[in-house]
């Protein structure tokens, strides 16, 4: 490539030093504006904070239950006399106070529930994942498309001042006579076009801008002169290889979560160990015997105090159908999860090939779009020099142009194609740019 065409080349890349302008948007700022404004993501960092908040730990599995239980009931006719404990025939009005508190020792659906409660925090933050690196597929995308159009307008708007300048040069030489009328006809023809395919690429990039901004949630912050700038120093950022993607490991989670559920069912079957102790203490008082001498309230709940403390071995023996077919029904989902594992590694590995592939396809593109870009600047060149010497009509011209126009436009696209699929691969493989 001679120095004329090194330089134009470089003047069409020049859209990639927009850095300084004050009003630029890379694509990070946008993810960044996005993940901080998203409401569904919101509402997955509050599922996190219930689960967390929800989760069993070994200090509340092995914390007492203790209960204050008090009652008061009246018994009419043939009844039991707390104080003899015999029956006799009397109405008496009996208050009954105590306090329990039971603590289970082994408990192994406790162990199970503690597990779930772990993994479950794990499948809350995996979900999370989920749902930002789809949505930060969809701003990649939205803001690339925006991008494509961005730098097309960028090579349409130098190329028309070329044109302005040819179109006034071309007035100025019909007004002296040196070119006929219907160049400078053909000439203005051509230039109109051009200012209406500027004026439709401006108008849809700005909707692209538009929808990009909608979709981060930001369109208080959004102006027509925002600039979308592309991502530089790529080999500068690390990426992180032994992250995967994240529905992989939601798959993942959701079969271990499985296979504790498993473990629970079967920990219903197995003993209990658990302690207690409770103290109680009742009021008697018979109803209509006023001639009953009975000691008062304080009195009889301290002589009636009764303390009681113990071991309880729960041992299962039967507990019917239900057991089982739960058990079988959370068997079947396990394999069903285990399954879902493999099926989102094929969906993520087919999805990967077709980029891969895309990208080869791109780089395979590259040389032969440039050596097309190269031609079509040769061919401008030598174009405008017969034009300025009147061998070409302004229509002929025109046409070169354009050409060498699309080859331009082509090469910084494929480019930028190529970039975006690196970008789309790391996040895609890795949850990350």
């Amino acid at each position: 490539m001679n120095n004329k065409t090194a330089l134009l080349v470089s003047l069409f890349f020049l859209c990639f030093t927009a850095w300084g302008q004050n009003n630029t948007w890379p694509l990070q700022k946008c993810i960044e504006k996005g993940i901080a404004n998203n409401l569904e993501i919101k509402i997955r960092q509050l599922e996190i904070k219930r689960v967390q908040k929800s989760r069993t730990t070994i200090i509340n599995s092995i914390l007492p239950t203790i209960n204050l239980i008090g009652n008061q009931s009246y018994n009419f006719g043939s009844t039991i006399d707390p104080s003899t404990n015999g029956r006799v025939s009397s109405n008496i009005q009996y208050d009954n106070f105590y306090i329990n508190a039971n603590m289970n020792l082994i408990d192994f659906n406790a162990y199970a529930n503690r597990e779930k409660s772990k993994i479950d925090i794990e499948k809350a933050k995996a979900d999370k994942e989920v749902i930002e690196n789809e949505y930060k597929l969809q701003i990649l995308e939205s803001y690339y498309q925006a991008l494509y159009t961005q730098e097309l307008a960028k090579i349409q708007r130098e190329q028309l001042k070329n044109s302005q300048l040819n179109l006034e040069r071309i007035n100025k030489e019909v007004s002296i006579g040196s070119k006929p009328k219907s160049d400078l006809y053909d000439f203005q023809l051509s230039f109109t076009q051009e200012e209406k395919r500027i004026l439709e690429t401006e108008q849809l990039l700005e909707m692209q801008k538009l929808q990009l901004f909608q979709l981060i949630n930001a369109t208080d912050e959004y102006h027509a002169n925002v600039v979308l700038v592309p991502t530089t120093n790529k080999s500068s950022v690390t990426v992180n290889t032994e992250n995967e993607n994240p529905k992989i490991k939601l798959a993942l989670l959701n079969y271990q979560s499985s296979n504790i559920e498993l473990k629970s069912i079967k920990a219903t079957n197995l003993p209990v160990l658990s302690s207690y102790y409770s103290i109680s203490s009742f009021y008697y008082k018979p109803l209509n015997q006023p001639n009953i001498l009975i000691d008062d309230f304080n009195t009889q709940i301290k002589n009636n105090k009764n303390q009681q403390v113990g071991i309880q071995l729960l041992v299962p023996i039967f507990n019917g159908l239900r057991n089982n077919k739960r058990f079988i029904a959370s068997k079947i989902e396990t394999e069903k999860n285990k399954y879902r594992i493999e099926q989102e590694k094929i969906r993520i590995n087919n999805q990967l090939a077709i980029e891969e592939k895309t990208k080869q396809n791109y780089l395979q593109l590259k040389n032969k779009l440039k050596a097309s870009f190269e031609y079509s600047l040769a061919s401008f060149t030598t174009s405008s020099a017969k034009f300025e010497a009147g061998k070409i009509d302004a229509y002929a011209f025109s046409t070169v142009k354009n050409v060498q126009l699309a080859t331009a436009f082509d090469v910084l696209k494929n480019e930028l194609q190529i970039e975006f699929l690196d970008l789309k691969i790391n996040l895609i493989k890795y949850n990350q740019l």
